[in-house]
């Protein structure tokens, strides 16, 4: 396996520079097979934890470090998602991805000091459409390998011999895995609203909730629309999912009345239009929108203070 960062690299002993070039792939494969920075940055610090485990003559050896990298990264994320599930079973309420913020509205580094904190994440993970809130909640859905080999193979476009290595099956198995994760994208219905037109609705959105104007909001949303939140037990939220837009709306009313003071701000999550929720600075709440036909059919509210780290800053008004 090799990856296009690898050339010119040095053939011998790698040092800084394979780093460099290497760990931002790196970390944008982990992102999306984990749905979590944190954990991503994890399996990223592992990976280099094992590869200077090695001894430098082994090291030398490695023909091709991406790919020993990218190898041990996706064993690693496999293993992860595979423990996640059952953390995940214990979560309080619904588990969200981990919303990331646009590199030009960054609000902070990951708490913790540092260099690789005070990295703008967005500068690390390429905000396109395999990172939008709606296509990560697809990949939940998907087994742990069938999660690995898709994204490996339909995002990144490794072959099925090189993810075979990682997910321990046979190349046509990989493929099987990749096309029933297909299938499940294509069940999702998720359809990509230009960015300008998702933008309007959300800031529409906004104006009827900061006005309380329930006629306004349910004739932005969905009928069939659906709002999760995820307060992951340490902040309270609905524990199920508010499905129908009248529902969600004099829901939203409700938060707004009880929480004077509520600031809303229009923000880039995960690449799209979306908003961020500030109480006396702080930011306790980050939406992502799904549409469709003009209207909002998904909400994700993540409200769970520790997927909130690069937000908890005061950001630009």
């Amino acid at each position: 396996m090799s990856t296009p960062s690898e050339a010119g690299h040095d053939r011998f002993e790698p040092g800084l520079s394979t780093i460099v070039d290497e760990r931002r792939q790196l970390i944008n494969l982990a992102y999306r097979l984990l749905g979590s920075l944190a954990e991503a940055e994890d399996a990223v610090q592992e990976t280099y934890t094992r590869w200077y485990a090695m001894s430098r003559q082994r090291r030398e050896a490695v023909e091709s470090p991406g790919a020993w990298l990218t190898t041990v990264a996706g064993r690693i994320c496999l293993d992860v998602l595979g423990s996640a599930r059952a953390r995940r079973e214990r979560y309080v309420g619904a588990w969200i991805p981990e919303p990331l913020p646009d590199r030009t509205e960054w609000i902070s580094g990951r708490a913790g000091g540092g260099a690789a904190a005070s990295t703008d994440p967005a500068d690390r993970i390429t905000l396109d459409e395999s990172v939008n809130m709606a296509f990560l909640v697809v990949l939940e859905s998907m087994t742990p390998a069938e999660r690995v080999a898709f994204v490996l193979h339909d995002v990144f476009r490794y072959p099925f011999a090189d993810i075979a290595r990682i997910v321990g099956r046979t190349p046509a198995a990989c493929r099987q895995l990749a096309s029933s994760a297909r299938r499940r994208v294509r069940a999702a219905h998720t359809p990509v609203v230009p960015s300008a037109g998702q933008a309007g609705v959300v800031r529409d959105f906004k104006e009827a909730w900061e006005a309380k104007d329930i006629k306004a909001l349910v004739g932005l949303l969905d009928p069939g629309a659906t709002m999760t939140a995820d307060g992951g037990g340490l902040v309270g939220t609905v524990l199920r999912p508010v499905e129908g837009g009248e529902a969600i709306a004099r829901y939203l009313v409700h938060i707004a009345d009880k929480a004077p003071g509520l600031t809303l701000l229009e923000r880039t999550v995960n690449g799209r239009p979306g908003l961020v929720a500030q109480h006396s600075g702080v930011t306790v709440t980050v939406a992502a929108f799904s549409l469709n036909g003009g209207r909002i059919t998904r909400i994700w509210a993540v409200r769970n203070p520790e997927k909130l780290r690069p937000w908890t800053e005061d950001g630009p008004g």
